[in-house]
């Protein structure tokens, strides 16, 4: 199996994202092809980068980064489940993928956004697949965009989905897979 890390990118209070990270957590345990871990940048809180020496360097002095590093160093492959914050993702994510470089790389990632809104968080998407590519993620195309994210949420904040949403999943997950087995080949090949 490969491990594949979710990664839930808001930290404010009231956030929607852990509600629908766990969903995608559940749809990416139940496709069977993961090993599959939630990390959840609200309870990570990682603080603003302070590492004295730049990360392609890999020269880390602080216990929270050497930890980031293993956490995202073992994964083969991510979803990143982002909020439009500001036409953009959130600062949290920002920070959170500047703290490395090479643990980033060769590996693919989906994409599950959301907003408030009718965009569903596709302007967040443009920005986070630019800066994925400067770190040698390859970004999917087959990705998950949830409009009016409030009304799918239940009275305990449960992410309810519609059945599109799922489907949408499946494809994205299917098509990670078949990255993932061959952005393992050529991380491989030095």
């Amino acid at each position: 199996m490969y491990k594949i890390k979710i990664i839930s990118s808001t930290v404010r209070p009231g956030r929607k994202g852990p509600a629908i990270a766990k969903w995608i957590a559940e749809n990416a345990k139940n496709h069977g092809a993961f090993e599959v871990e939630l990390l959840d940048l609200g309870e990570i809180n990682l603080p603003l980068m302070n590492e004295a020496v730049h990360p392609i360097m890999r020269q880390y002095e602080h216990d929270h980064t050497k930890q980031w590093s293993a956490k995202i160093g073992e994964a083969d492959a991510f979803i990143f489940v982002t909020a439009e914050y500001d036409y953009s993702y959130p600062a949290s994510l920002k920070n959170a993928l500047e703290y490395l470089v090479h643990e980033w790389a060769y590996k693919p990632a989906g994409i599950v956004s959301y907003s408030a809104g009718p965009f569903a968080g596709v302007r967040a998407v443009m920005s986070l697949k630019a800066d994925l590519l400067s770190l040698r993620t390859v970004s999917l195309s087959e990705m998950v965009n949830i409009p009016l994210a409030d009304q799918f949420l239940n009275e305990d904040g449960k992410f309810i989905p519609e059945e599109k949403f799922n489907t949408l999943s499946k494809t994205m997950l299917d098509q990670l897979l078949r990255w993932t087995k061959g952005m393992k080949a050529i991380k491989e090949d030095k």
